[in-house]
């Protein structure tokens, strides 16, 4: 969570996907690339304290329960609560504008004073220097729901929020990505060399010394403004990796983990849309709707309004309208398999009139409608026009009668009617309606979902006959 103050960079070059060999990583100075990993290890009674990490732990767990300990005899006094709050939005802004839309997506550029504002606010979270926070965030996208994500939601949940940063993971592991633009930063760089420093000051001691100078609370500024809120903010942000990748909706893919939800977004200042965040990562914006909570984009929108933040990416929106469509056609088609469409005609057996006939006439209660039979037996008692139209169609061609003759049966009725079938019929004139009907439509190919079922939309069943056709006398 928190990288080291004795980070420095080795005497030693590397070379870097982009053929350049002037990179120097930022290491410290016994990193042993060589030797092998505790993660590599299995735990044990003997070994498990070396599989925590210490320093994560210190500042995720322990300083929280000390606050909250501490918080029992020290009173929280109105004005140190409302200091409490507005520095929570400091930090937190730190995170969601500068550490993840600026720095890890690129998503804006942002002036020098706004980098050192957001710099700071990201310190006062205590989540991290911005260089090692964007690292494992380009990974996070790069390799979602993978090994290779850092805090993939695959793992478990409790893994996800906290679990990955309390235990030691192997880096070597960690999907690779391009960190050149981070390492050309000189305010990342800085923040990164002196993160300890960056946090112990802007966490701790800029909160006791407001609270402490500004109205006597020392203790109150140190507990609530500082401890306390450091926990919420952190908790809060923990959501993104956790919550946002397990409740929520999907609106734009499903293929991954991403989720968008309102309540995500409450506490984590606008990152809970992420299922779009995912598909659409470049975007400055979480929210694009008017109505959705995204404070971190009207924040962006401000500094560029003062002229601290220029280049505001957004994604086109006729791109994620895209995404959108496709998204509800899936879920469409989803649906749409569960449903009953009768039997595909192809599959229908073929029947001689004469046999149509006879088999109507020996109980069947078979009516024909553009060339396909019906066995309506079962619905004759729940026809709404009555059982005596029904039953007087039995044996015979229906399809002047169904289609407008008599009554023009609704797109419902066409839909019930299909699962009805029970074969076609060979020869005869309503075979011939059939035929005109396919001879016509002889260049369209069946449009099919994306399971290949056939979409059947309304008006498009096959009994329905649009041509005009004769009122026939059915008795």
């Amino acid at each position: 969570m928190a990288s080291s103050s004795s980070e420095v960079p080795v005497p030693q070059a590397e070379s870097f996907p982009d053929g350049r060999t002037d990179y120097i990583p930022l290491r410290k100075k016994n990193y042993d690339a060589r030797k092998p990993h505790i993660t590599e290890q299995p735990i044990t009674w003997s070994n498990w304290y070396k599989h925590v990490n210490w320093l994560n732990t210190y500042f995720i767990i322990i300083v929280p329960l000390i606050g909250l300990i501490s918080a029992y005899w020290i009173e929280l006094q109105f004005k140190t609560a409302v200091f409490a709050v507005a520095y929570y939005f400091f930090a937190g802004l730190g995170i969601t504008a500068g550490y993840h839309r600026l720095w890890a997506h690129s998503s804006y550029k942002a002036t020098l004073p706004l980098k050192i504002f957001l710099a700071a606010g990201g310190a006062a979270a205590v989540e991290g220097s911005a260089r090692w926070w964007s690292s494992l965030h380009r990974s996070h996208h790069r390799y979602t729901d993978t090994d290779k994500d850092p805090y993939s939601v695959r793992k478990g949940l409790l893994y996800s929020h906290i679990g990955w940063m309390v235990m030691k993971q192997n880096p070597r592991r960690i999907g690779r990505t391009d960190i050149t633009d981070l390492n050309e930063d000189p305010v990342v760089v800085w923040q990164h060399r002196n993160y300890l420093k960056c946090v112990v000051t802007m966490a701790l001691i800029v909160p006791t010394l407001v609270c402490g100078l500004g109205w006597g609370d020392y203790l109150g500024g140190f507990v609530y403004g500082g401890i306390l809120r450091i926990f919420f903010i952190q908790q809060a942000t923990f959501c993104v990796n956790s919550l946002a990748h397990w409740l929520g909706e999907q609106p734009f893919d499903d293929r991954n983990s991403p989720r968008d939800h309102v309540i995500t977004a409450l506490v984590t200042l606008g990152e809970g849309y992420h299922n779009f965040h995912h598909e659409f990562p470049s975007d400055f914006r979480n929210a694009i709707e008017w109505w959705q909570y995204d404070p971190t984009k009207w924040f962006i929108w401000t500094m560029k309004l003062l002229g601290l933040a220029y280049n505001l990416k957004t994604f086109p929106q006729n791109e994620i309208e895209k995404g959108r469509v496709q998204q509800l056609q899936k879920k469409l088609d989803q649906k749409r398999a569960t449903l009953d469409w009768g039997k595909p005609l192809e599959s229908l057996p073929v029947i001689s009139w004469d046999e149509f006939v006879e088999q109507s006439k020996n109980g069947k209660a078979w009516i024909a409608v553009a060339g396909v039979i019906h066995d309506v037996g079962k619905f004759i008692a729940d026809h709404p026009g009555g059982k005596a139209l029904i039953s007087s169609a039995i044996g015979k061609d229906a399809t002047a009668v169904f289609n407008g003759g008599v009554y023009n049966h609704s797109n419902a009725a066409h839909n019930l009617l299909s699962t009805m079938r029970v074969g076609v019929l060979r020869g005869g004139c309503e075979v011939e309606i059939w035929k005109r009907a396919q001879s016509e439509n002889k260049d369209v190919n069946p449009v099919t979902d994306s399971s290949g079922q056939r979409i059947v939309r309304a008006g498009d069943q096959v009994t329905r006959v649009n041509r005009p056709i004769p009122t026939a006398d059915t008795a």
